[in-house]
């Protein structure tokens, strides 16, 4: 199969052979008022954007979208981020994965976890279509996103689901990590609640909290990561990233931090704020750093 410049919609799985899926009379949501708000994933995809071939720096980021768990926030953190990357030269993939509050899903901490993994294995099998190099393959999640991603960066050698092809053979460690105002802890009075609630339940058991606080899940193996934060952000409050900071230096693992005064939740490519707006530019530095 040959791509070409333009958007892709992969499955991530060979149909009927989803892994911790169960039959039900769900239908996926696509709610497209201000923003695309996808809901109830049943057959989750990647959805690849590629630059010109002229532009291409062979570097790939998997996109994962936020939404608190509940919906997916399809273009404001998912394909409008794809299409800026490939302004870059980067190609950018927007994963839409399911979502634990799906009732057409078993083991509903596990599922973004699962979709997240195969996603990093199918697309680096994919690599030569791609014509991107298979070890310079990140992640990037917004919010909730932020912490499927996150999750993939700390949990990624963690046997999740049964391998079904040869991409399952393949690495699930990312290569680098960026992460935008992300939810990292379920352990801490920072946490955000909601998240917590969709992906463990309401009343969930202390070591799946920790299992799921990604600061506490760091190791030397955690890929370099990059993380942005507005101070006064109330939704995922700042501590989130400083947190993950922390682990990450205590690890020795290279990061770098980037806090904003203002900004709020939920900021997408800010830009409508010419100060905030910057943080893109400080990504693609820092991922030409990488080189």
């Amino acid at each position: 199969m040959t791509l070409n410049a333009q958007d892709t919609i992969i499955p991530l799985w060979p149909k009927d052979r989803i892994p911790n899926r169960v039959e039900t009379d769900e239908k996926e949501i696509r709610d497209q008022k201000d923003i695309v708000r996808i809901s109830k994933v049943q057959e989750p995809t990647i959805e690849v954007y590629l630059p010109a071939k002229a532009n291409a720096t062979g570097q790939a980021m998997l996109i994962f979208p936020g939404g608190g768990y509940h919906i997916l926030a399809y273009d404001w953190e998912g394909t409008d981020i794809a299409k800026f990357l490939n302004g870059k030269g980067i190609v950018g993939i927007v994963v839409k994965y399911r979502l634990p509050t799906s009732k057409s899903v078993k083991e509903k901490h596990n599922v973004p976890l699962i979709d997240a993994q195969r996603a990093i294995r199918l697309v680096r099998s994919k690599a030569k279509e791609l014509d991107i190099d298979p070890g310079k393959i990140g992640i990037m999640g917004f919010s909730a996103g932020g912490h499927a991603a996150s999750t993939l960066g700390t949990h990624f050698d963690e046997k999740v689901y049964e391998e079904l092809d040869e991409a399952d053979a393949l690495s699930a460690r990312p290569d680098f990590m960026a992460l935008v105002y992300p939810v990292i802890t379920f352990t801490q009075s920072t946490k955000h609640q909601g998240s917590e609630n969709a992906l463990l339940g309401e009343n969930p058991d202390s070591e799946l909290e920790r299992h799921f606080s990604n600061e506490l899940q760091v190791t030397s193996q955690t890929p370099t990561t990059f993380l942005v934060h507005a101070t006064d952000d109330a939704g995922v409050p700042v501590e989130n990233s400083l947190l993950f900071f922390q682990a990450l230096q205590d690890n020795g693992v290279a990061a770098t931090l980037h806090v904003y005064p203002k900004g709020g939740h939920g900021f997408s490519l800010a830009r409508g704020d010419k100060h905030l707006r910057g943080w893109t530019e400080r990504l693609f530095e820092w991922m030409e750093s990488l080189e």
